[in-house]
């Protein structure tokens, strides 16, 4: 009995170690982009996932508007932004 626990104890311990090094920063970094991706406003200057930076002109439930120059918008998913930049970036 006290051989199968402590033959056990070295993968239990690794899974802790796991959790910790690795899944529960991911899960709070998931946590803060869904809470940056909820905040996003018009006027918001956001930078996408394939490297587009443009200014927030219209929102909708899963996806946005972004003004990338002038009288040029694209339409993208909510989830592709990966940054909101400080006011002032795009110009």
């Amino acid at each position: 009995m006290m051989s199968t626990l402590t033959g056990m104890l070295p993968l239990v311990l690794m899974f802790v170690v796991l959790y910790f090094v690795m899944i529960r920063p991911q899960m709070k970094r998931q946590k803060e982009h869904r809470a940056m991706i909820d905040a996003l406003a018009k006027g918001d200057e956001v930078a996408t996932a394939g490297g587009i930076i443009g200014k927030v002109t219209r929102l909708s439930e899963g996806f946005l508007h972004i003004e990338i120059a002038n009288n040029v918008e694209v339409q993208i998913q909510r989830s592709a932004v990966v940054q909101v930049l400080p006011k002032g970036t795009v110009k």
